[in-house]
């Protein structure tokens, strides 16, 4: 209890003086831009808000019946732990696939349209890429926005990534310059989520240990890294959850989200 009301205070002061002093220089609209997740998947199409065509590079934000691929992988989590969006670039894999449904299970906040997994208490989860860099640049940015530096010299994140900014409470760096270890995100139930962020390039070893409730794989991990995510959602009935681009052909971590061929053997006789 005491570790909740700590975080929710420096929550409040970090965040409130960003937005003051990001009004002050001018930024506008600095609240709507820290809740873009509400703003995605809407019932019709629906002219982009000038503060979110920075974020979006479009003129609408298509009805959510314009992406069954998207609708079909969050449906999907209903029935599977292991779930893959094999696309090409561009295409919104990380920002309105992975990226979306993280940020529902971080903060409870699912929309009334949901057709997948649902969970009811605050959980803790990753969010993987390949190197320390593109963690840092892509994924984090995506999720929590870029960074700011206080007058003080304490950095926060903005808040205007596809995580509201107004449940972001504390945020513990890790050693690699700018990027976020650790950060807890405000349930609906008024407890924290627990966000860690992690890179391929660790190794294996980075990934053993603890359990989690979802893991997001932006971009293919070696199979070994993949099938530790998999043990350690296994006590949590957990979801693993890859976004990526097939680069490097048909690999065995590809193979696992492929259609499997017809023997022509009845296993059932």
């Amino acid at each position: 209890m005491n570790q909740q009301v700590t975080i929710e205070a420096e929550q409040v002061g970090d965040y409130a003086s960003l937005i003051q002093l990001l009004d002050c220089l001018g930024a506008s609209n600095v609240a709507n831009r820290r809740r873009l997740f509400y703003t995605l998947f809407p019932d019709e199409d629906t002219p982009m808000p000038m503060w979110a065509r920075p974020m979006l590079e479009h003129d609408t934000i298509f009805a959510r019946h314009k992406y069954p691929k998207h609708l079909e992988f969050f449906e999907a989590g209903k029935k599977y732990r292991e779930r893959g969006m094999l696309s090409g670039n561009r295409v919104g894999k990380t920002l309105s696939g992975g990226g979306y449904e993280l940020a529902a299970h971080l903060t409870g906040e699912y929309p009334h349209w949901w057709p997948g997994r649902r969970f009811k208490r605050p959980i803790t989860a990753w969010a993987c890429g390949k190197t320390n860099e593109t963690v840092r640049d892509i994924l984090q940015t995506t999720l929590l926005g870029p960074l700011y530096t206080q007058p003080n010299g304490k950095k926060l994140v903005e808040g205007t990534g596809v995580i509201p900014g107004d449940k972001i409470g504390r945020v513990a760096w890790s050693n690699f310059t700018d990027l976020v270890d650790t950060i807890y995100i405000k349930h609906i139930t008024g407890r924290w989520s627990q966000l860690g962020f992690k890179s391929y390039e660790r190794g294996r070893g980075a990934f053993e240990g603890t359990a989690r409730h979802v893991i997001l794989l932006d971009e293919e991990p070696p199979e070994d890294i993949y099938g530790e995510c998999v043990i350690r959602t296994a006590t949590t009935n957990g979801i693993v959850m890859l976004t990526f681009t097939s680069l490097d052909g048909y690999t065995d971590v590809v193979e696992k989200f492929m259609p499997q061929p017809d023997t022509g053997i009845d296993m059932e006789a």
